[in-house]
């Protein structure tokens, strides 16, 4: 991860992930937003590569963006006719959604801040000590199955996504 070339891609990939992002979140049309989220998930993908692990970017490619977005077209097309646009929300729903939007933001920069990272030590810490973090660090704590590791936690979510979906085509198919 030393090289320009890297860092310029980890860079692209990083504001591929955040535009394709919110344009999933602010699409009006339903077929669009899936497509945006399966921008996501390939570019997620990318990252994973570029950390150096080729099976979970695989398995992401595979599992999610191939069969999980499948799914969710599935869905969207029992469920909704493809060119029906989105209602527009009301002002108060969206002075609800930024303020709720705002307070994740400091919750999700409070966790990467405070909670141990490496061996135990949070990440304010281990830049205060001067310590430098690999990408390979972060991609091991990502990964791993240690303690104040999220493998598993990570697994969890999916296992409950998969669920979600599932249940949703049952209640559609019911319709």
């Amino acid at each position: 991860m030393d090289s320009v070339a890297n860092i310029i891609l980890y860079f692209v990939v990083a504001i591929s992930i955040v535009v394709f992002s919110v344009l999933a979140v602010t699409s009006r049309r339903i077929l669009r937003a899936a497509t945006y989220l399966l921008f996501v998930l390939l570019s997620t993908a990318v990252l994973y590569f570029q950390l150096g692990y080729q099976f979970l970017g695989a398995v992401q490619i595979a599992v999610y963006a191939g069969g999980i977005m499948v799914l969710f077209v599935f869905a969207i097309l029992l469920t909704h006719k493809p060119d029906e646009k989105a209602a527009p929300l009301k002002s108060h729903r969206r002075a609800v959604g930024l303020t709720m939007s705002v307070a994740g933001l400091v919750l999700l920069l409070l966790a990467i801040f405070t909670m141990p990272v490496l061996h135990g030590v949070s990440l304010a810490e281990c830049l205060e000590a001067g310590r430098t973090i690999t990408m390979h660090d972060i991609g091991t704590v990502f990964t791993g199955t240690d303690k104040f590791q999220y493998l598993l936690p990570f697994e969890a979510i999916s296992i409950l996504l998969l669920a979600c979906i599932i249940g949703g085509v049952v209640v559609a198919r019911k319709r």
